[in-house]
């Protein structure tokens, strides 16, 4: 019998905000939080934070000498893992795992040294410890004096629900008491957007709605970078901290043909879903929190496995990447996050510019869809303790 792991806290950082009380807010708000940008060679559409959540991380990184040499993607790794923390109550004498992966890691801290070397032929001394991708569970660790592993990894778009299947995994096994999962990308550079308007899967349109996450009738590819992170408190047992049940787990990845290549029916979804599922009921599954970027291709292969698994059970679906953009690494669990809130609020959150959506009468459990280049697809079923 595998034991039950609890959600004990939540926090995260986006365009959204900060505070969960006005993360919240925003999302029962019809509007998208992504705004026109300037870079040396063109303007585009990014997710990124507004000034308050600036200021918050600023104030963060002159709190310490050694901050000021921290990437963001680190410094925002470290803001929410703090304000998670303060609300689980943990002792730093247990044996707690961190792990926070990254698509990208140090991006704009990285350019800017390779920038200096290409200018002057030299590298700042630190330039290779902040760069590398282990930089951040490490300092988020150091910061929260955290004894047990710490682990940081790349899976592309799925990573955060990569960490969080890493930290299911080894409260199974006993290998720690509890553990601290999360995703942070800080990669609004014009070099990291012009890469996804080589692949034309970025959005150039002015419409209301720029990214049109899961909009099967649109005519051109809508993806939108966006910033952020987000990180949940895992621990086994049931408890009156239980915010949600992790209450299964799935995982698959395609055979390659191309590097950016997913199948038409999204085969890594249907195999993830289908996992994930762990003998619950198709219908019992109320709301699935789609991967949905707001490419042709990737969202409706994603629709059709939907179809497939859950056949004329097809629960309510949404995306919040029309609102916030596509957080890289982060996406998956700032996706768990609105299913979390989903669940806690009982109120479904629909996409906007979708008519005829199906309203679920009740959340007490939703899936979680995150998938990378490659078709490294992970799925998550969460559910309401006690139901």
């Amino acid at each position: 019998m595998k034991p039950p792991i609890s959600i004990t806290a939540y926090s995260s950082i986006s365009p959204l905000g900060s505070n969960p009380l006005e993360v919240w807010k925003n999302y029962q708000s019809s509007k998208h939080y992504l705004r026109r940008n300037s870079f040396a060679h063109f303007e585009s559409w990014v997710g990124s934070l507004h000034q308050v959540e600036i200021d918050k991380v600023t104030e963060l990184k002159n709190s310490n000498p050694h901050f000021r040499q921290l990437d963001l993607s680190v410094l925002y790794a470290i803001f929410v893992s703090r304000n998670a923390i303060a609300l689980t109550g943990w002792s730093s004498k247990e044996r707690i795992g961190v792990n926070f992966g990254s698509s990208r890691g140090a991006t704009a801290l990285f350019e800017k040294y390779h920038r200096e070397y290409i200018q002057t032929g030299r590298c700042e001394t630190v330039t290779s410890p902040t760069t590398t991708l282990g930089n951040i569970s490490s300092w988020v660790a150091h910061d929260l004096q955290i004894s047990g592993p710490d682990i940081s990894h790349s899976i592309t778009c799925s990573t955060a629900l990569h960490a969080l299947l890493n930290g299911v995994a080894w409260l199974r096994a006993d290998m720690a008491d509890k553990f601290l999962v999360g995703g942070s990308e800080a990669s609004l550079t014009g070099f990291t957007i012009a890469q996804m308007r080589a692949l034309k899967i970025y959005a150039k349109t002015s419409q209301a709605y720029p990214c049109k996450a899961f909009d099967l009738n649109k005519e051109e590819n809508s993806m939108v970078l966006g910033e952020g992170a987000a990180v949940f408190c895992l621990e086994k047992g049931v408890s009156e901290k239980s915010i949600a049940l992790v209450e299964g787990l799935g995982y698959a990845t395609e055979v390659l043909t191309h590097p950016v290549s997913i199948s038409t029916d999204a085969r890594c979804f249907q195999k993830s879903m289908q996992m994930a599922l762990d003998g619950n009921a198709p219908e019992s599954v109320d709301v699935i929190v789609m991967h949905a970027p707001g490419t042709i291709k990737g969202d409706s292969s994603e629709y059709s496995a939907i179809q497939k698994v859950f056949a004329d059970k097809v629960p309510a679906l949404t995306s919040n990447k029309w609102k916030i953009g596509h957080t890289f690494g982060a996406s998956g669990l700032l996706s768990a996050e609105l299913a979390l809130l989903m669940m806690q609020q009982q109120e479904f959150i629909p996409i906007p510019y979708l008519k005829n959506e199906k309203i679920p009468k009740k959340i007490q459990k939703v899936m979680v869809n995150a998938v990378g280049f490659g078709g490294n697809a992970v799925s998550v079923l969460f559910s309401v303790p006690g139901k």
